[in-house]
């Protein structure tokens, strides 16, 4: 069986031509995610900055913290993100499954489709229209609107794989199709909610429940779409960028599995020592921790893919992004299974240490797996070198300094928070103050702005390259029998 899958995996290309594929839907959802990545991430800068000086705000409620703050975490999650999944995706499946896309029209629909969702979403969060729920922001209409998307997402992807010309579905299938089902489950279960007005609806749930629900819901958006649904790009560029492939199929699918039964159960320790019963929370520390076990064994088996392609990482600017995102996807994981521990989430509870960690991940994994993807696609899509390694080497110190920068200032200013809100006074009251703490907080909102702007602007270097490299296609969409082997796909 391994066999099989491998060899279906690395003569994926050889069984019909490149140009046989729908690859201008990829080249379009690449250059959208690139663009989202600069929005969303420019709106992190400047909420980042808002956090040192206050005035930039301008006393306008359309750039208030409140209003910004979900635009950034809304365009880069659905819009970066999720237009990237989609890319690499649609792009992944016709290749492990030798086929065309399935119903490219309605491709073309959701593509465009989510794109004009994202704008009129964020539109809609800047006027204060707003859910209030953590990743799930936007109000009834739109949730109805992403629903109708993703069920056609699916039709697509699954569809494909309905009409495959070989029978193993190679892992990287697996993981995407677990994106695709599982935050359909969660989405329409967290939004149900009884709507009141076009821009306004009420929960279904209250209280604790609704608590229990949206971080049942939180938590496996981080997992089934920011750690799963990226494991599935990293399933299938990391052995094509080290030209080996995967070091244990077995150990992928296991993990595969594991990580499916175990993630799902993690979101209560969102919700330490709040009034929701303390076996649940128990139960999410406890599945949090064991879900360490199959983060690290995807972890080894691609440094174990890696490990004899080493000297790729001197001259492929791809292969170092990828590698670089293993490393961070393997922090990352720990350092959230460590933090659902109840000893330590007293310290980190509602301190910029989440921030940290949530960064550590948004940044060094899943933007670096990103990049690593598209390094190596848009030469591919477009048959031509990328128009300068340099600037793709230049973008990759960028993005490890931007994030190692980050992460350190928020979890000094995340310890610095938890020991000061812990401490107490000889007549058992709080020694210090909110406004205290937080005014102390400014030299670590400092480094994160230069921080963030330092990962911004390798962002637009990378746009600037791929704008270079793509532009002019038009005249090279047939492809020459005779590739370099350094492009093929």
């Amino acid at each position: 069986m391994e066999q099989a899958v491998t060899s279906a995996m690395t003569t994926s290309n050889t069984h019909l031509r490149d140009d046989s594929y729908l690859d201008d839907i990829v080249s379009r959802l690449v250059q959208f995610s690139v663009f989202w990545a600069i929005v969303g991430m420019g709106a992190g800068v400047y909420i980042a900055a808002q956090l040192v000086w206050p005035a930039l705000n301008f006393d306008t409620a359309w750039l208030s913290f409140g209003r910004l703050r979900p635009l950034h975490t809304n365009g880069v999650i659905f819009g970066f993100g999720v237009t990237a999944l989609m890319a690499t995706a649609f792009y992944t499946v016709q290749r492990t499954c030798h086929v065309k896309l399935f119903a490219p029209r309605l491709a073309w629909i959701v593509a465009y489709g989510w794109q004009l969702l994202i704008v009129l979403g964020g539109l809609s969060l800047l006027a204060g229209w707003t859910s209030s729920k953590e990743y799930a922001e936007l109000e009834w209409p739109f949730d109805i609107a992403i629903t109708l998307l993703w069920v056609g997402f699916g039709i697509v992807f699954f569809g494909t794989i309905a009409k495959r010309k070989i029978k193993p579905i190679y892992i990287s299938n697996w993981f995407y199709g677990g994106l695709i089902i599982v935050i359909a489950m969660l989405h329409i279960f967290n939004n149900l909610a009884i709507p009141v007005t076009l821009d306004k609806s009420y929960s279904l749930y209250a209280g604790a429940q609704d608590a229990v629900v949206q971080w049942w819901y939180g938590h496996n958006a981080v997992g089934f779409l920011l750690t799963g649904g990226f494991l599935g790009m990293l399933y299938y560029f990391l052995p094509k960028q080290a030209e080996r492939p995967i070091w244990s199929y077995r150990l992928s699918i296991i993990s595969f599995w594991a990580f499916t039964y175990l993630y799902i159960w993690a979101g209560p320790h969102h919700l330490h020592y709040n009034a929701i019963p303390e076996w649940v929370q128990s139960l999410g520390m406890v599945m949090s921790v064991i879900l360490l076990a199959p983060s690290w064994a995807t972890m080894i088996n691609g440094v174990m893919t890696v490990s004899g392609a080493w000297q790729k990482l001197k001259t492929d600017p791809a292969m170092k992004f990828t590698v670089l995102a293993l490393a961070f996807y393997g922090l990352a994981t720990f350092e959230g299974s460590m933090m659902a521990v109840r000893s330590v989430n007293v310290v980190s509870h509602f301190t910029d240490w989440t921030v940290g960690h949530v960064h550590s991940g948004a940044l060094g994994w899943n933007a670096m797996i990103t990049y690593g993807a598209f390094y190596f696609l848009v030469p591919r899509l477009v048959n031509r070198p990328l128009y300068s390694t340099r600037l793709a080497n230049a973008h990759f110190w960028l993005a490890l300094a931007g994030t190692m920068l980050y992460i350190m200032a928020m979890w000094a200013a995340g310890v610095s928070q938890g020991l000061l809100w812990l401490s107490m006074d000889e007549i058992g009251e709080l020694q210090y103050g909110f406004v205290d703490i937080m005014a102390s907080m400014t030299s670590y909102y400092g480094l994160r702005f230069i921080a963030g702007f330092i990962f911004l602007v390798g962002a637009v270097m990378m746009a600037y390259n791929f704008y270079m490299t793509m532009r002019s296609t038009e005249a090279v969409r047939v492809r020459p029998p005779q590739v370099d082997p350094a492009y093929q796909a």
